[in-house]
């Protein structure tokens, strides 16, 4: 896609100016007071109280012709899953969204200072994975929009999913606001932690699953993180073995659950199935590549995942180890362009899978040891990992007021992390300071928003119900 002006910046030349002195080029160079002055003056150009603001602008896209046109670049007969899996709710909604905030998102006050984004930071994608040494860890968890750019875009997105889902679960808009309040004065306060600490702390920073403990007060949250957690350990090929094969005239086989999950039996993918695993092999580091080699491919299906990815194509491989009590199971997804790019300088990767990869090791603690890439049949970029190793997210539907802001604090708190390892942390906490006047301003941006949200959420249920789109009822 056309990058598109930045109309923020357009509409502010003092910003434009200012973008250019900050911290486009990095930490590289600059001396750690330097750093700190053009985190101050960041200020000038995005006080910190302007990003409060929040107002749908003249000529705003129909958010439906916007899905309708990323539609376009995915598989149409997936299409109205999608939608189905949007309409349940504002929060449903918001989470195949992501195209629609970015748009609105490049048009609010920035600082010039970037990091590395998640690109899609709704409350969803963070969650419990195991690291390569067993460890169980909480972190960002999706990487398909992920790109370098305004840090304050994932702290929005956050914020706003936080308000969206609170709503959801019938919170008053107090207990919205401070969940939003909670996860952003927590992403301020870690920064400043992070600023003071060297290179390498801040890059082996990691945050243990059973540190969630330590922001538990009481007994029925305790209880109800323990289970998570106990239940997180247990996903793992060898659990997923159970729920998705079955053995057909002696030989292991996906269990098809059309249009959901469907078995490629005769196509490009398994005539050429060595081709494509040494093609993805390739992209693993040495000893990665040595593991990858102890398995032996067993089958392939099509599925269909997530609520925003709905469309693109995703596989599941089965390979088998020492033997069928030794399973691993990869995901295959497919990598489009980041919603964010018509509105940031393109990516540098060539391939999106790629862009993925790389966005995803700069900004988590651990990554996943087969986290690969490739280009596949007709042009389309992929990258790999595995399906399930110790997975796990939240359920908002059963949280409390309390728990949802403890768990925004913990989102926003990993999100620090991510943008500390791949920003300039000196400068965006310099800019943050010690006072709460951030914190607030984005709980004020994440209520507006949350409204701009149901308002967007209500549109596609009206076109639903005119048959503008269509939307799949066994979704």
């Amino acid at each position: 896609m056309k990058t598109q002006p930045d109309p923020y910046v357009a509409a502010n030349p003092r910003a434009s100016a200012l973008a250019a002195n900050l911290g486009e080029q990095g930490p590289q160079g600059a001396s750690y007071q330097e750093r700190r002055r053009r985190g101050r003056a960041a200020r000038q150009g995005a006080p910190r109280s302007s990003h409060a603001w929040w107002k749908p602008p003249a000529g705003r896209p129909d958010p439906i012709e916007l899905l309708e046109a990323q539609a376009k670049t995915r598989d149409r007969d997936l299409a109205p899953i999608r939608y189905a899996r949007m309409v349940p709710s504002p929060f449903a909604f918001m989470r195949g969204a992501a195209m629609v905030m970015a748009y609105d998102l490049a048009g609010t006050p920035r600082t010039g200072i970037r990091a590395q984004l998640c690109g899609d930071a709704h409350l969803l994608n963070f969650g419990a994975y195991a690291s390569p040494e067993r460890a169980l860890l909480f972190d960002v968890n999706d990487f398909d929009e992920t790109l370098p750019g305004p840090w304050e875009w994932d702290v929005k997105r956050l914020a706003a999913s936080l308000v969206v889902a609170g709503r959801g679960n019938s919170f008053d808009a107090a207990a919205c606001r401070e969940a939003a309040r909670s996860a952003v004065a927590s992403y301020r306060e870690r920064m400043v932690e992070f600023s003071e600490v060297g290179e390498l702390d801040v890059w082996y920073s990691r945050v243990r699953a059973d540190e969630i403990f330590g922001l538990i007060a009481d007994s029925r949250s305790m209880k109800k993180a323990t289970k998570s957690i106990k239940k997180a350990r247990g996903r793992d090929s060898l659990q997923a073995l159970s729920k998705l094969t079955k053995v057909v005239d002696g030989r292991r086989r996906f269990e098809e659950d059309p249009p959901l999950l469907t078995r490629v039996v005769e196509d490009e993918i398994r005539e050429h199935i060595d081709e494509i695993l040494w093609m993805y092999r390739r992209t693993l580091q040495d000893d990665r590549r040595h593991l990858l080699d102890r398995y032996r491919f067993v089958d392939v299906a099509r599925k269909v995942v997530g609520v925003g990815s709905v469309g693109t194509r995703a596989f599941l491989v089965l390979l088998e180890g020492r033997d069928e009590n030794d399973p691993l199971f990869l995901q295959v997804k497919e990598a489009n362009p980041s919603v964010l790019e018509p509105y940031l300088p393109k990516s540098t990767y060539k391939n999106q899978g790629h862009r993925v990869v790389t966005g995803q090791r700069v900004a988590q603690a651990a990554s996943d040891i087969f986290l690969g890439w490739l280009r596949g049949g007709a042009g389309r970029d992929y990258y790999w990992r595995q399906l399930r190793d110790m997975k796990g997210s939240a359920k908002v539907e059963g949280m409390s007021p309390e728990e949802l802001a403890i768990y925004g604090r913990l989102c926003g708190w990993v999100l620090a992390r991510a943008h500390a390892r791949s920003g300039d942390r000196v400068q965006i906490a310099t800019y943050l300071g010690k006072s709460e006047r951030f914190d607030g301003a984005i709980a004020d941006f994440a209520k507006d928003y949350a409204d701009q949200t149901e308002r967007d959420h209500a549109a596609l249920c009206a076109a639903l119900k005119s048959g503008r789109v269509a939307g799949h009822v066994g979704a």
